[in-house]
């Protein structure tokens, strides 16, 4: 069940809303109601799944309670092995085993293991939790508190990786508290504004880019104008798909009266890569920051070593986006190029903010070429055509009036996200309570659902994460 769908619109969500509210009054009833509506919207997509959610947020509640009620040391991390190890058999297993048997030369037939959705954003909160009890810097939650921080509907597909402390304490409030109308108008135009960007922004880039990385494109050759339109298209689709996705998600739990941490402030403003890593992907960036980057030394230490810790959270960054090796090296470029920032940081030497704002850029949009290609041979051939080295009937079959167009909808998009206020400072700063834009927002709101109507809806990129 998709955000950008007329069941989950029309449906879902004024059920799961209306038994919650119905319920207000009552802590563990709202609880419960919402966690019941969360697992049979996880359930929608393959009700098999299902039972690993629920044995997954049981085993870790009462390792935690172990740990904190009966002194014993070993079930946090123990727990946080267990997470690993389940995370690596249902998303690595098949990538694992694969390596091993290319590096002897060898064949075989992949197991095919199902990838349970948000199986990695779910996992991550549940470490979390259990690596702050090692700290002791987390409590023993009632258990309807904790699946419901770990169930909870909005962000339980593809984040934001939400702390403990940020969500649970907000489940003791009365959702029907000072402040209810606001609440509601914030959640409803961050969750139009997602709209907007995945059906309209994300679904256009997209018609760019995917023609670009198909097989039988590159076999038959690209040139430099199409590899340029689709690279760029690319980056702009998985800014527009993720950042809309987070819009919705934070603007669905604040309809429930539940905020949630930003996901996105303007990467692509950034003027450094250290700074795209704090704008993009903002609840990962900081987990990987908090729970491996400092731990292994962080800044506090030399740039050697310093570089060995951003080599090592980088490539685990990369490689928690997907199970192949096209995503490690993607993630190893970044952390090689944050070494390089760091030194230059460190040498006291500055650049400009506009060419430092093009570098920055021109390396992200690079990279995502990794990101998206199915292959490293795919990547080659997508450079390759960047540099000018493309050939064949592609080449020459792209008209320019195509070419002028792609590029007048490429630049907007770039503008917008790179100039134009963010969905945040939109919803929480400009919305201005005049009703004559609350018939705006509701007659978008409309157009939108009737648009959803009318054709197939894609998936979000990062559901297979």
């Amino acid at each position: 069940m998709l955000f950008h769908s007329q069941e989950f619109l029309l449906l879902f969500l004024p059920v799961a809303l209306l038994g919650w509210y119905a319920s207000a009054q009552n802590k563990l009833g709202r609880n419960c109601w919402m966690i019941a509506a969360s697992w049979v919207f996880y359930a929608y997509w393959d009700v098999r799944l299902l039972p690993l959610l629920v044995v997954s947020i049981a085993a870790n509640w009462i390792l935690a309670r172990w740990a904190l009620s009966h002194g014993r040391r070993w079930a946090a991390p123990s727990g946080i092995v267990l997470n690993l190890l389940i995370l690596s058999v249902f998303k690595y297993a098949d990538f694992f085993t694969d390596s091993l048997f290319w590096l002897t030369g060898s064949d075989r037939e992949p197991w095919s293991i199902i990838l349970p959705l948000g199986i990695s954003f779910f996992t991550f909160q549940q470490i979390s939790y259990l690596a702050d009890i090692g700290r002791g810097k987390a409590p023993l939650y009632r258990f309807d508190d904790y699946a419901l921080y770990v169930s909870f509907f909005p962000q339980l597909i593809a984040g934001p990786i939400v702390r403990h402390d940020e969500v649970v304490p907000l489940f003791a409030q009365n959702p029907k508290r000072d402040g209810l109308a606001e609440r509601m108008s914030v959640g409803l135009v961050l969750l139009l504004i997602g709209l907007v960007k995945k059906s309209a922004l994300a679904a256009t880039f997209a018609d760019m880019a995917d023609p670009l990385f198909a097989p039988d494109t590159l076999a038959a050759g690209v040139g430099a104008a199409a590899a340029w339109t689709g690279t760029m298209a690319f980056g702009l689709q998985i800014y527009y798909d993720f950042s809309g996705y987070s819009d919705m998600a934070i603007g669905l739990a604040m309809l429930a009266g539940i905020g949630l941490p930003l996901n996105f402030n303007a990467p692509y403003r950034a003027v450094s890569l250290v700074e795209f890593w704090r704008r993009w992907h903002m609840t990962l960036s900081r987990f990987l920051r908090d729970y491996l980057y400092i731990p292994l030394g962080g800044g506090r230490v030399g740039w050697a070593r310093q570089t060995l810790a951003l080599t090592a959270t980088m490539f685990l960054g990369g490689l928690w986006h997907g199970a192949a090796w096209t995503f490690v090296v993607w993630g190893l470029l970044h952390g090689a190029g944050l070494a390089v920032v760091h030194l230059w940081r460190r040498s006291g030497l500055h650049l400009p903010a506009a060419p430092a704002w093009f570098l920055t850029l021109s390396f992200v949009f690079l990279a995502w070429v990794l990101f998206r290609a199915e292959s490293f041979g795919d990547a080659l051939a997508v450079w390759s055509a960047m540099s000018g080295f493309g050939t064949g009937p592609v080449a020459a079959a792209m008209p320019v009036d195509a070419i002028l167009t792609d590029w007048l909808w490429l630049a907007a998009g770039l503008a917008i996200a790179a100039i134009g206020p963010t969905s945040q400072v939109i919803a929480f700063e400009k919305l201005k309570p005049v009703r004559i834009v609350a018939v705006a927002v509701g007659l978008a709101f409309a157009a939108i659902v009737l648009h959803l109507g009318t054709g197939a809806n894609q998936e979000f990129i990062y559901f297979q994460f």
